[in-house]
């Protein structure tokens, strides 16, 4: 038997044995619902007048949002339900129920008032198949719809198309760089398909959360399984973590910088309060010494003078203590004044081959092909067609 939710179309996959599966939406595989929230109070057991009576539904791409259970219907996560939308109704899949949903309403700050749409009944089989022959209209749609673009010269991407379940409406999904002018587009299409439309613009990591794809760490797009909240990432997030500020690297199949790029900001803006901020180099009687490299965790400055290829690492303490004697007027011998001693590191070193090879003598494979090369025909057998036909016309 599978999990409740992979048979109402979750997708996971799963048999039994699974960890979670028909735990009231605890399910531990990960993989049930696009977005999933792990429901950590599924084991506690309420009584249903008692539960919470809104749920939240999730639609195609990881959409949400909150219905209210005014039936007292006996759902379960992953249950094929049928809710109440503006002018008509839609087809969607229970995600979370129970208390984790009033904290969910009150993080996206949605009020509990009667605008809170309501959940009409469960889905029947006739539901789902008219749900599949709707959705089976998506892909084809958004072709057309594409070409429909092309001609009219909007300059604008389409990236989705979502049908209503009551096949009745249809919610384009673009994105532009500018704003355009899509009244005729609309025309067009409302005679052409014979539905509403309605479009909605969206940003590139929405895009990319919506069509989902592979990241350069090898996992799934954060924006198309957890990450529901989009946050400015700047430049500056990968200066404070010391990495290169290459656009190839540091961008995400959106085009814009990596939402990673802010998981471990907080961890190296706390590292760096005690790290000291140069803004000239260290002053010796030796001469200036630029700061060439810092390890944040390790606490650890590497410094070096001009035109030499060694780096002298200095604790932060030992940095301190050269920044206060300079700031007095002071200019110490070497880099080194106080503090334990730490080794040089080289940072260019010419590594010599262990076997050298001497390039102006032939291999012995260019020998044997020279010889072959230099060999001259022999009489009795022919070595080219010219031959051949001579010893034919005689």
């Amino acid at each position: 038997m599978g999990c409740k939710a992979c048979a109402s179309g979750g997708g996971c996959g799963t048999t039994s044995g699974v960890a979670g599966c028909k735990s009231n939406g605890s399910c531990g595989t990960g993989g049930c619902n696009k977005m999933n929230v792990f429901d950590w109070l599924g084991n506690m057991d309420i009584p249903s007048v008692e539960r919470y009576d809104v749920v939240e539904v999730r639609f195609k791409n990881g959409k949400k949002d909150f219905f209210r259970n005014v039936e007292r219907l006996d759902l379960i996560t992953g249950d094929a339900v049928v809710v109440e939308v503006q002018n008509g109704h839609h087809l969607g899949f229970v995600s979370l129920q129970g208390e984790l949903v009033r904290i969910q309403m009150m993080k996206k700050k949605v009020v509990d008032n009667e605008e809170v749409l309501a959940i009409t009944r469960l889905a029947t089989e006739r539901d789902l198949d008219k749900f599949e022959q709707t959705q089976a209209r998506n892909l084809p749609t958004m072709y057309r719809t594409r070409e429909i673009i092309h001609d009219m010269g909007l300059k604008m991407k389409l990236s989705d198309v979502e049908f209503q379940a009551d096949n009745s409406k249809a919610t384009f999904y673009y994105s532009a760089d500018e704003r355009v002018d899509f009244r005729e587009l609309i025309k067009v299409l409302a005679s052409e398909f014979k539905i509403r439309v309605e479009m909605k613009q969206i940003s590139l990591r929405q895009e990319a959360g919506r069509l989902g794809g592979i990241g350069s760490c090898g996992r799934e797009l954060c924006c198309s399984t957890w990450l529901s909240d989009f946050k400015s990432v700047s430049t500056s997030a990968a200066r404070y973590q010391n990495l290169s500020l290459n656009p190839s690297k540091l961008s995400g199949q959106c085009g814009r910088l990596k939402c990673c790029l802010n998981y471990e900001l907080e961890t190296y803006m706390e590292a760096l309060e005690d790290i000291p901020h140069l803004d000239e180099p260290l002053k010796t009687k030796k001469g200036l010494a630029q700061l060439q490299k810092t390890d944040i965790f390790k606490r650890i400055m590497w410094f070096g003078f001009q035109g030499e290829t060694v780096w002298h690492p200095l604790t932060v303490p030992q940095v301190n203590n050269l920044i206060e004697l300079n700031k007095q007027g002071i200019v110490p011998e070497d880099l080194k004044p106080v503090g334990e001693d730490l080794e040089l590191v080289e940072v260019e070193k010419v590594i010599e081959p262990e076997f050298k090879v001497d390039l102006s003598l032939p291999t012995e494979s260019v020998k044997r092909l020279n010889g072959k090369n230099n060999k001259k025909p022999s009489k009795n057998k022919p070595h080219s067609r010219r031959n051949r036909k001579h010893r034919k016309n005689k």
